[in-house]
């Protein structure tokens, strides 16, 4: 049986989440897939109308079995919901990666409380939520579960969204040891800053010369760890937080 892995967070070809997707599928990994293009609506990029149909044509191009599923992670029954589409289509899920995320620029004194709960249920209720979904539909073998979830520690002028993040962090951890008897491990990985379309010139520019490698993080090499992460090497790996920003 082909494994199966859920990656949320998969609304751009530029982003991170589609970068993890194309990885694990160079590995054989069945891929489901979750999408929310009202937020990219939202945001200055603007979003990737075709990205859901071109993202799994690709991977059919590639002999992987794909499923995309649109989910709004502000509702409650959305986790639910996309693992028993996932399952329906692909089989059981074996590693559960999550890219998504809602992120509003704002201060302490400028956040208003409807974005603060946003950004608390879709970074953080909704991490915890899929987590328990998979547990409690994970058929895989002991030790072969995968969780893991993408972090970021920018908390000033962005609170909403680096005090979630915050949330999430202890909250995928926790599930390394709650989960023990699955042998599912979970981590957390920071990859720091990525362009994925959101940079000024200027932030790019100082970014850059910030970090001792010279470079801003690229997709790939936040996929790069997930798919060892993913891999039996990795599966020794559990309960950290790690960090994937080339020394920032």
């Amino acid at each position: 049986m082909r494994r199966v892995a859920l990656v949320t967070g998969v609304g751009r070809r530029a982003g991170i989440g589609a970068g993890i997707v194309a990885r694990l599928a160079a590995d054989g990994w069945d891929i489901g897939y979750s999408y929310w293009q009202p937020y990219d609506e939202r945001m200055t990029w603007g979003t990737d109308d075709e990205a859901p149909e071109l993202i799994q044509r690709q991977l059919a191009d590639l002999g992987v079995r794909a499923h995309p599923v649109s989910a709004d992670f502000t509702d409650v029954e959305a986790p639910g919901r996309v693992l028993d589409q996932v399952t329906e289509a692909l089989g059981p899920v074996r590693a559960l990666v999550m890219a998504h995320c809602e992120s509003v620029d704002s201060g302490l004194l400028d956040t208003t409380v409807e974005s603060f709960d946003r950004h608390f249920a879709v970074n953080a209720r909704a991490t915890w939520l899929l987590i328990k979904e998979f547990a409690a539909r994970y058929r895989d073998p002991f030790g072969a579960g995968r969780i893991i979830a993408l972090t970021s520690d920018h908390t000033v002028d962005n609170l909403p969204y680096g005090a979630s993040k915050g949330a999430l962090d202890r909250i995928t951890i926790a599930a390394a040891r709650e989960l023990s008897q699955l042998g599912v491990t979970a981590n957390v990985i920071n990859p720091g800053p990525v362009n994925t379309g959101w940079m000024s010139p200027e932030l790019v520019e100082r970014l850059t010369a910030q970090t001792p490698l010279g470079r801003l993080g690229q997709p790939a090499d936040c996929a790069n760890l997930v798919a060892f992460l993913c891999s039996e090497q990795g599966g020794w790996i559990n309960g950290q937080l790690l960090w994937s920003n080339g020394g920032l």
